[in-house]
């Protein structure tokens, strides 16, 4: 029989290690070298990674009450640079990214009168897909309570030319419960001049009130799509795209408030008109987005952490409070 170091093949992307069960489970078979190859490839590529993260309102302030994980994700501890108030939290993913077959599912609750930022220390990446095109897929599902805020602030996504990709985020809100957050994705790399000419992308943000829905963004690449690429309508050649929102911006005494948003939307636009590149700001329902598109995604997170600096007085109450390790 062939050693495993032998059947095992070159993946696209970082591999993963075997688990020594299934490591046994691999050697155990008895019908062929084939059908060890096709067991080792997948085995050794595929991850299902669970993060359940659970924030609490204490007498000492907002706490990580549950730190749940399956997988290589998790998180280390939480920090509290602005004080016991609002925890500050890495979400660490060690492979670094997403190979065929691997399934990421991120889920964070905040309960009644509890504060979070979570972000991340590098970017995304998800890697060229196998040929089975086995779906690299990360869910991302928010619960934010009564009273509470959660600030969804993640490095930029990398999707590498051929990969099968969906990302979902789900943000559920309750009753006047906050959210803050973007998405940064890169289709291609275009740094290396490489295009994101084959491969799909599937990605949703949807946001919801007491299940309501009130923001739905959908983007949909694919050999029946590719036209958006390129097309006026679509991203117009730029390989880079982002989308950040802000709300909700209730308007209970419309005299009084109205103003306020109306001044907030000329400031952004002010730091959106600096900004060289496609770049916008609206008022979309209770939501304030922010859209990019452009060929850096270094330019995309400066934009947005600007408008972020702005808003964040106005939605939250708290002046911005950079995480350190966006300064490493």
């Amino acid at each position: 029989m062939t050693s495993l170091s032998q059947a095992q093949p070159v993946p696209p992307g970082p591999d993963h290690t075997l688990h020594p069960e299934e490591q046994a489970l691999i050697q155990g078979q008895t019908q062929g070298q084939t059908q060890v190859n096709a067991v080792v490839q997948k085995m050794a590529s595929a991850w299902n990674a669970e993060l359940s993260l659970q924030f609490g309102r204490t007498a000492r302030g907002t706490v990580l009450q549950r730190a749940d994980h399956q997988g290589p994700l998790y998180v280390q501890k939480a920090f509290y640079p602005e004080g016991p108030d609002l925890a500050q939290v890495y979400l660490l993913h060690p492979p670094g990214g997403l190979v065929s077959g691997d399934r990421l599912q991120i889920t964070v609750k905040c309960c009644d009168d509890s504060h979070a930022l979570l972000t991340t220390p590098g970017a995304g990446r998800v890697y060229r897909a196998r040929s089975d095109r086995a779906l690299q897929h990360q869910i991302n599902t928010l619960h934010v309570g009564s009273g509470s805020s959660i600030e969804w602030l993640p490095l930029e996504t990398i999707l590498y030319p051929d990969a099968c990709t969906r990302l979902d985020t789900h943000v559920n809100l309750t009753d006047d419960a906050r959210f803050i957050g973007w998405e940064i994705t890169s289709l291609g790399m275009p740094n290396q001049n490489l295009p994101f000419a084959t491969g799909n992308l599937s990605q949703t943000l949807q946001i919801t009130r007491n299940e309501r829905i009130l923001l739905r963004e959908r983007l949909q690449i694919d050999d029946g799509s590719r036209a958006l690429l390129d097309g006026s309508a679509g991203l117009r050649g730029n390989p880079v795209n982002g989308l950040m929102v802000a709300g909700p911006f209730a308007m209970p005494d419309k005299q009084t408030t109205e103003p306020l948003i109306d001044a907030l939307v000329q400031q952004l636009r002010q730091i959106v008109d600096e900004c060289d590149a496609l770049a916008a700001v609206s008022l979309t329902g209770e939501f304030m987005t922010i859209r990019y598109l452009g060929n850096q995604t270094d330019q995309a997170m400066k934009l947005f952490v600007r408008c972020w600096q702005v808003i964040r007085p106005q939605l939250l109450g708290r002046e911005a409070c950079e995480p350190r390790i966006w300064a490493t």
